[in-house]
């Protein structure tokens, strides 16, 4: 008979509003990392900051917490219902012996009360306060500095021009942890030493690496690596982290700078300079100047996670290299220069290398993260490049402009790679699909044209 495992316990995640579209998948790949589920007794309403989890342990609880910067903060959570009387009617139920370890005559309280979509008064707040008074509460009220924090979280739903009287859902926990919000503030791409004109987001940068599940002593690889900032998030989780880029003035920081009021980069700006900022250099393994259309790499799994953002056009064009007989050619003439032959790099090429890539290189489990352009009037779940040995995890939209939209795609390997693997997007049929998108660049700036003749037209009448 199989052994049962440990006991799932309920704990309350309160969710910071945005980015909305990534929490779901974020919190999925954190639950599979750290041990969890979502509970069975409640809906998961995707739009509502309040999610009812079963972890196993409060240890786990702190791990997701630990990693998450969707999430604002988790509670064991001691009751719930949809009504002051059934919230009652679940703390009365909830076992005693859970209760008493934070509610000794030695310790320290405060019951702290959070609503959403509605503001209360604080003479509402201590009526629901003193509402409660049936807890075997015994330790004494510190409001600067308690032991144990207990909260009521109220939910007045979604629709702030139509905000009910009462509550649609009632919480009471204990907080357990906060989460990583603080990390999009600290590694702001404002205050970081080398940038570049696509450096990503903090924000978005700890949401790949968490969408890539990615935990300490792994080795995670960015194909296109740009200023490297990809690699910092996922330094931050302990990750060894290597990266390649065609362009070798951004590899090793020379050129032109990307910030304002600085006309040339200077003689530290580079990648290893940027994990140096954050006390991350350990985990620099190395950038390399190589193009991606021809990888570099001996065969075999290599990496446990790959993490992008591959040029599409719009500020930096997809590039590879030329022919051979030009490459020499040029080489011979302006080595010192690292001037190279450049030819067109469609976009459905760059995805379809990308997803061979992974499906070659990354260890089984893996997860490959990267984003895909799209042009939203002629979107469809078929053109998102495919491969039989990934499963598609996640596809998340972030609005680019009213017609265009880039999706985080989050894959999984789950099949080893075989050589009848390599060229198998040409028989599926989604190839095809998808190579209408090679003209992104034009279908975006042509909208972009658009709205600025119409804006001037607007403003003539």
């Amino acid at each position: 008979m199989a052994l049962a495992g440990p006991a799932l316990r309920r704990y309350l995640l309160l969710l910071a509003q945005e980015p909305l579209e990534f929490r779901l998948p974020e919190i999925t790949s954190l639950l599979s990392l750290c041990g969890g589920q979502f509970s069975g007794e409640q809906e998961i309403r995707v739009n509502s900051p309040f999610w009812i989890l079963n972890i196993p342990s409060e240890e786990m609880a702190r791990g997701l917490m630990k990693r998450t910067v969707c999430a604002k903060s988790i509670f064991e959570l001691w009751g719930h219902g949809k009504s002051a009387g059934e919230l009652y009617a679940s703390l009365k139920n909830y076992p005693t012996d859970k209760m008493l370890p934070y509610l000794q005559s030695d310790s320290t309280y405060k019951v702290h009360i959070h609503t959403f979509n509605k503001t209360l008064t604080q003479a509402q707040k201590i009526k629901k306060i003193d509402a409660l008074e049936f807890l075997p509460f015994k330790g004494k009220v510190n409001l600067k500095n308690p032991e144990h924090i207990f909260w009521i979280l109220e939910d007045y739903g979604m629709n702030p021009n139509d905000v009910p009287e009462e509550p649609i859902h009632l919480y009471f926990g204990r907080w357990i942890a906060d989460g990583q919000r603080e990390l999009i503030e600290s590694y702001s791409v404002k205050k970081r030493h080398f940038i570049g004109n696509t450096s990503m987001d903090a924000c978005l940068s700890f949401i790949m690496a968490n969408h890539g599940r990615v935990k300490p002593n792994d080795i995670v690889y960015d194909p296109f690596v740009g200023t490297g900032g990809l690699l910092i998030s996922s330094a931050h989780f302990g990750a060894y982290v290597c990266g390649t880029d065609i362009d070798y003035n951004t590899i090793h920081g020379l050129g032109k700078a990307s910030r304002k009021n600085q006309k040339w980069r200077g003689p530290d700006e580079n990648i290893r300079a940027n994990l140096r900022q954050y006390g991350l250099e350990k985990y620099y393994l190395d950038a390399l100047v190589a193009d991606f259309s021809r990888p570099v790499w001996r065969k075999g799994m290599l990496f446990d996670a790959i993490i992008t953002d591959p040029p599409y056009g719009i500020r930096e064009a997809p590039r590879r290299m030329g022919s051979q007989k030009e490459t020499v050619k040029l080489v011979e003439r302006s080595t010192e220069n690292h001037f190279f032959v450049s030819s067109s790099y469609h976009l459905s090429d760059i995805f379809f290398d990308l997803l061979k890539f992974g499906a070659e290189y990354l260890v089984m489990g893996g997860r490959l993260v990267y984003w895909l352009p799209i042009y939203r009037p002629e979107y469809t779940e078929e053109i998102i490049p495919r491969h039989p040995c990934l499963k598609l995890i996640s596809n998340c939209e972030q609005l680019l402009s009213s017609h265009t939209s880039r999706r985080l795609i989050t894959m999984e390997k789950v099949k080893e790679f075989k050589d009848q693997d390599e060229n198998s997007y040409l028989l599926d049929g989604q190839y095809m699909p998808y190579r209408g998108h090679n003209s992104f660049r034009e279908k975006y700036f042509s909208g972009v044209t658009k709205r600025i003749a119409k804006e001037e037209k607007d403003n003539q009448k």
